[in-house]
């Protein structure tokens, strides 16, 4: 069962497209996919494409009536370290996104995922991004953006796009923060929420909001499993504050983030009190375009008071702890050249309180994951065949160092039973995906 959980979450992971480009941006702004992402495909954002996703996705070149939709599709090549090869249309997504009003704009993905049998697939609503905008304001004489965001999973409305819910780059474990969409039971796109966002002179931005999580038939209906359910939460808030400098061909950011909530899990349960702080640093090296560096790291550690402790199965008087901890931490570094060829690396680690009960066997909850992603992005940008348009092509190897605290036995298989090692884990996937 937990190597089906793990491999599940990995699948999830590799599948994620994150802040991916949509092309009915770019019809809308007149604008190449390269002018918002750096390599074309995105996900990365550079200055422009952060400055696009403040004023609520509504900047237009004010040229004729513009479609505000978009589809993608992706095939992948999956080849795990234990398992069979599989070769599928592994995702196809609809977007509606674009500009309603001069103030009004935004998009929702509906994705549809590769079930793995019988050649079914998942439907489900994927990421939601409203946004209403006041521009053009002045505070002590200084440029001041207004907005308000209604979305589905915290943290996916930062500008920055370097933490977890924007770029779906977080540790996969057996247990990890609220904000990571790689955790167990995690709250992305099973909550709705609003929050108030603001940008002063163009450098200073916060925010603030509060998220609710949706009814488990609500859930179910937008094609989600009651078992990723994150619970019932309560007395919910979502702060952030950054500092942001574009320099033109570089760019700096430096921000803070903090999540504090009362879970319940399972939803009869007493409730977990969790609070989430953590901060990130980004640094783009864009230069005149040709050659791109993107550096981020994001260290987010959850505090936890438990509302019930269990007693241990199989240790007579022993009990799980009340109180724990989990850290989060996400080191990544992507280079591009022409915004079409590039090399993403990542280092992936979460670590945790040992509890002999919670995170059985061996009561250690730590893993580490490294992602490499080689890819090439032939269109998108301006000079290519089109600029309306992406395809990415991509290699990605994913691979376990350590899984349960351990590198070998992850799950403490006994004498004469198979063993699964961390390395096991590891996946080596070939995609092409397709957005238009």
């Amino acid at each position: 069962m937990l190597l089906w959980y793990a491999l599940t979450a990995l699948s999830l992971l590799l599948a994620s497209t994150g802040a991916q480009a949509i092309p009915a941006f770019a019809r809308q702004t007149g604008s190449a996919c390269a002018d918002c992402h750096a390599g074309a495909y995105g996900p990365a954002l550079t200055p422009y494409g952060m400055r696009f996703k403040l004023n609520g996705f509504t900047d237009t070149d004010g040229n004729g009536v513009k479609i505000p939709v978009s589809g993608q599709l992706t095939e992948t090549h999956s080849a795990p370290a234990r398992g069979n090869s599989t070769t599928a249309l592994s995702e196809a997504d609809l977007y509606l996104a674009g500009r309603l009003t001069e103030q009004v704009g935004g998009f929702v993905k509906v994705e549809a995922d590769y079930a793995g049998h019988n050649n079914t697939y998942n439907t489900r609503l994927s990421a939601l991004d409203l946004r209403y905008v006041a521009k053009e304001l002045k505070l002590n004489e200084k440029e001041f953006l207004l907005g308000v965001s209604v979305n589905n999973s915290p943290s996916q409305s930062d500008p920055i796009a370097a933490l977890p819910a924007a770029t779906h780059l977080g540790p996969t474990g057996v247990t990890g923060t609220l904000l990571n969409p790689g955790s167990p039971n995690s709250l992305a796109n099973h909550v709705i929420g609003a929050s108030v966002y603001g940008l002063y002179d163009k450098n200073w931005y916060g925010e603030i909001g509060s998220f609710r999580s949706l009814p488990t038939s609500l859930q179910d209906r937008l094609g989600y499993t009651i078992g990723s359910d994150p619970g019932r939460l309560s007395d919910t808030a979502y702060l952030r504050l950054a500092y942001m400098k574009d320099m033109k061909r570089q760019f700096f950011s430096a921000g803070v983030v903090g999540l504090t909530t009362k879970r319940q899990l399972p939803r009869n349960s007493p409730s977990d009190d969790i609070t989430d702080l953590g901060y990130d640093l980004t640094y783009q090296y864009l230069g005149n375009r040709e050659h791109i560096v993107q550096l981020a790291y994001v260290n987010i550690l959850e505090r936890r008071r438990y509302g019930s402790v269990f007693a241990s199965p199989t240790v007579p008087g022993q009990t799980s702890l009340q109180r724990g901890a989990v850290h989060d931490q996400t080191l990544s570094a992507t280079y591009t050249f022409k915004q079409s060829y590039g090399l993403t690396v990542a280092h992936l680690v979460s670590t945790g309180s040992r509890d002999a009960v919670r995170f059985t066997p061996y009561g250690n909850p730590d893993t580490t994951a490294n992602l490499i992603t080689l890819f090439w992005t032939p269109f998108g940008r301006d000079g290519s065949f089109t600029s309306l348009a992406n395809l990415k092509l991509a290699a990605s190897w994913f691979r376990f160092t350590k899984f349960n605290g351990v590198s070998d036995n992850i799950f403490n298989a006994p004498p004469g039973l198979p063993v699964t090692n961390a390395r096991d884990l590891n996946s080596f996937s070939v995609s092409a995906s397709l957005a238009f």
